[in-house]
C-alpha cells in the first residue's frame, strides 16, 4: 500500500520551461519527443495539487552552455503556459541535472516539513532521474510520476539513433524499485485525497 499524499508530501516540478520542445537542440536533426501527453498530465496534477493546498516546489534550469535554450534570461527558459510559479511556492535555479547540487532544495523542503515527493517534468534521462536519484539517497520517500515526463532522441556512440520512448523506458526502469516508486497520473491524482492498497511502495536503497 501507499499512503495519501499528506501534508509531508511536495510536488516537485523538474525544468517545466519552454526550452524543452527544442527538439533540434536537444536531439539533432533527428530530434524529437516521446509522451506527448507529458505536458497535459503535468498541468493535471498541478492544479489539483494546489486546489488540495499542498506544497510545491520547482527547478528552474539556467545553463552555463553556450546556445542551450535553457536560460532565465531568454524567452524560452521562461515557464511553460499553466505551470507558473506562485508566491509561498519553493522554486530554485540551477546550472546542473540535479535540483540538489548547488541549492538550497532539500533545506527549503525539510524546513517545510516535507519528507514525500512527487515528481514530474523533463527530461526523464537527465535532469529527472539525477534529481530522482539523489532524492532517494537524500532520505525523501520518493515517487515519479512516468507518464508526466518526458525525453529527447539519445544519439550513441557510435550515431545509433535511439527512440526517446526507450530512453524513457529505461530510465524510469533503471529508478523504479531502486531510487524511487513509478506511479501514473492517475495514481498520483487518487493519492491525493486516499491511500492505494492496489499499489506497492518499492523504493529500495534504504
Amino acid at each position: 500500500m501507499i499512503r495519501r499524499f499528506d501534508d509531508s508530501t511536495a510536488l516537485l516540478l523538474i525544468d517545466v520551461q519552454k526550452g524543452v520542445d527544442d527538439t533540434s537542440y536537444y536531439g539533432g536533426p533527428t530530434g524529437r519527443t516521446n509522451n506527448p501527453d507529458a505536458k497535459d498530465h503535468i498541468r493535471t496534477i498541478l492544479k489539483q495539487w494546489r486546489e488540495a493546498g499542498g506544497t510545491i516546489a520547482f527547478t528552474r534550469h539556467d545553463s552555463i552552455e553556450e546556445g542551450s535554450p535553457l536560460k532565465l534570461s531568454l524567452e524560452s527558459g521562461q515557464q511553460l503556459d499553466g505551470m507558473e510559479i506562485l508566491p509561498g511556492d519553493i522554486a530554485v535555479s540551477k546550472s546542473v541535472n540535479s535540483g540538489f547540487i548547488g541549492t538550497p532544495l532539500a533545506l527549503e523542503l525539510r524546513r517545510t516539513g516535507i519528507k514525500r515527493l512527487c515528481v514530474v517534468g523533463f527530461f526523464t534521462n537527465v535532469c529527472v532521474e539525477t534529481t530522482v536519484r539523489m532524492a532517494g539517497n537524500m532520505g525523501f520517500d520518493t515517487y515519479l510520476v512516468h507518464d508526466a515526463c518526458s525525453t529527447m532522441n539519445s544519439i550513441g556512440l557510435d550515431g545509433t539513433d535511439y527512440d526517446p520512448q526507450l530512453v524513457h523506458d529505461m530510465a524510469i526502469a533503471g529508478l523504479h524499485g531502486e531510487f524511487c516508486t513509478a506511479i501514473s497520473t492517475q495514481d498520483a491524482l487518487g493519492l491525493l485525497t486516499a491511500d492505494a492498497s492496489h499499489l506497492e511502495r518499492v523504493q529500495g536503497n534504504e
